[in-house]
């Protein structure tokens, strides 16, 4: 499923009559979560959605790594994550 696919989704179960305010639920979504899991604290960098699962914002630490064409080792910074975990709801129902 693409963003496409969702889009129409949202449409036909949502009750929203065109694609262009299916669009803006959609991008309002987006952009709740994102907004929520860059905040400051980690406490504000979890969202918890009982059906669907836990968003989680990690911070990898920076590591050694291997470039697989020459081998050559290399050095991997540090980088922000984020991870999910699928709720129960979810789960049961694959």
């Amino acid at each position: 499923m693409n963003k496409a696919d969702l889009i129409g989704t949202i449409v036909k179960t949502g009750g929203y009559d065109t694609k262009t305010e299916a669009t803006k639920a959609y991008d309002a979504v987006v952009e709740a979560l994102s907004g929520r899991l860059s905040k400051g604290n980690a406490k504000d960098r979890v969202i918890r959605l009982p059906e669907l699962g836990t968003f989680k914002m990690k911070t990898r630490k920076a590591r050694i790594g291997r470039n697989p064409q020459t081998g050559k080792t290399i050095k991997i910074a540090a980088k922000k994550v984020v991870s999910f975990k699928a709720g129960k709801s979810l789960s049961d129902s694959l």
